[in-house]
């Protein structure tokens, strides 16, 4: 099973959700350690971000939640960016936010 490192302000990002939408998360995260592949409409590719970037779609009672993980690494996924979601499209300087705390982590993995 892989381990799961987070970028400091995802993991604080998802620590802030209400309870149900960190229950999902966290589900959602065991299942992609065990090797699950999830599709829509939980978790779609964000080649936009990197490849091998993947967003998990949270949909709350008051809040639509994205968090973007990278699973390219042999032992661990990376929780990299999360945010909540306000338009249909998603913005780009959420995605500018999530290739550069992508870049951040792989260079100290």
């Amino acid at each position: 099973m892989k381990s799961i490192t987070f970028h400091p302000k995802a993991l604080a990002f998802i620590r802030d959700q209400s309870p149900p939408v960190k229950r999902e998360i966290g589900e959602a995260l065991r299942d992609i350690q065990k090797g699950i592949s999830l599709g829509l409409p939980l978790s779609r590719p964000r080649p936009a971000v990197a490849s091998g970037s993947h967003e998990l779609r949270i949909t709350g009672a008051t809040a639509i939640v994205r968090v973007f993980y990278f699973v390219k690494l042999a032992d661990t996924i990376v929780v990299f960016h999360g945010f909540q979601k306000k338009t249909q499209k998603t913005p780009i300087h959420e995605i500018a936010i999530g290739q550069q705390r992508l870049k951040e982590m792989l260079d100290e993995i």
